[in-house]
């Protein structure tokens, strides 16, 4: 979904710092925000108090106010406004999972985020630095492959866990990612 003039007007008045206007991008984005939170901490098995959600929610908020509205300043327009903020909020999320965990003691084996070790998972949240790229580009996918591509990538699920999801063969899960990965590249040098 492209981006609506309704948000183009929003983010030109946040960034003119128009009276109000940050009120409404909080009005707007609030449910999105939530939405990603819950998800992601229930997609890795996590259980928050309210402290600990409230001060997610922040994060996400002061992340989009850093450096003068970076975060805004930088979005390419390539999707909807929504889609690039619930990637930048899933990434704070996993930060804070990945930082959650290397701080733990563990009693009882972690979830994994996946597949590999606690000291990978910066590059799992280096996976979704492109994200809406990434989304631009699932859309000349099959809706399988596009399925299998976002459990990867956006998710962050290993490919175990797809497997559990679809009962696809992990071998045909690397498969399907490396067609997948060949037709975005194709398609990114024609954009």
């Amino acid at each position: 979904m492209p981006l609506t003039e309704i948000d183009r007007r929003l983010i030109a008045r946040c960034l003119d710092r128009e009276p109000g206007s940050w009120n409404d991008f909080v009005d707007r984005f609030m449910g999105l925000f939530i939405h990603v939170i819950n998800h992601t901490l229930h997609a890795h098995g996590i259980r928050s108090s309210q402290d600990e959600f409230d001060e997610l929610c922040s994060e996400i908020f002061v992340s989009i106010l850093a450096d003068e509205m970076k975060v805004l300043r930088n979005f390419r327009g390539k999707s909807s406004l929504a889609s690039y903020l619930l990637v930048i909020a899933r990434r704070i999320v996993l930060r804070s999972i990945a930082t959650r965990r290397r701080t733990e003691v563990p009693s009882r084996p972690l979830p994994s985020m996946h597949a590999g070790s606690l000291e990978d998972e910066p590059a799992e949240i280096r996976r979704i630095e492109d994200a809406e790229e990434l989304d631009y580009l699932m859309r000349n996918l099959p809706q399988g492959d596009a399925a299998i591509v976002r459990m990867f990538h956006l998710d962050g699920l290993s490919y175990r866990e797809i497997e559990s999801r679809t009962k696809i063969p992990s071998q045909t899960i690397g498969s399907i990612l490396s067609r997948a990965r060949e037709q975005m590249r194709k398609d990114n040098l024609q954009v």
